[in-house]
């Protein structure tokens, strides 16, 4: 008789994907290196584990940077239940989105090698990333804060701008900056 808890051994192998995943974006933050080796030694697992959830860096790495995508859309709900949603959007954007940015360039390195193969990154982390923006633009129209015709996609490409910050500079002010500019452009107020 069973009773619907999850057998450990998948629980296990969860565990080892997150470990694994965890551990690698550590590593591809700075260098932008992958080292099965080393990741399986930081994540406590065996580098045959590793093989089998990633038979490539090139999988890992996608793998990674899906994850770190993940994390940016699923922080949404959570920013608009916290601030309002001209706050939410703001938070997101500095300390989210931007943030990632500055401290995964290693990763963006490592992603434009395992994606040269295939000309493209994986279209559902782009699908994820226009969701999320929607999400925070449906909350500001329906707050009257911004215009309803503005399209998630065009606002994502004007967040394209945080690529171009010096992560050893002042980024912070300049994401502040960047952001006062789109919501200046985005606002149904006019100043």
């Amino acid at each position: 008789m069973t009773t619907g808890s999850v057998n450990p051994r998948r629980a296990d192998t969860r565990r080892n994907h997150e470990r694994i995943l965890a551990t690698a974006a550590k590593s591809l933050s700075g260098s932008g290196e992958v080292s099965f080796n080393a990741i399986a030694k930081q994540a406590e697992v065996g580098v045959g584990t590793v093989y089998r959830h990633f038979p490539t860096p090139e999988a890992l790495i996608l793998a990674v940077y899906q994850r770190e995508v993940r994390q940016l859309v699923d922080v949404v709900p959570s920013l608009l239940e916290k601030y309002t949603p001209e706050q939410a959007f703001r938070t997101w954007t500095t300390d989210h989105l931007a943030h990632y940015m500055m401290t995964k360039r290693g990763l963006a390195d490592a992603l434009r090698t395992a994606t040269a193969s295939r000309g493209e990154l994986p279209a559902s982390a782009y699908k994820a990333m226009v969701g999320a923006v929607a999400t925070l633009l449906k909350a500001n129209v329906d707050a009257g804060t911004v215009r309803p015709d503005l399209a998630p996609e065009t606002v994502l490409r004007g967040l394209g701008g945080l690529l171009y910050l010096d992560p050893n500079g002042e980024w912070r002010r300049d994401v502040a900056s960047l952001v006062d500019l789109l919501w200046r452009g985005m606002c149904t107020c006019r100043d």
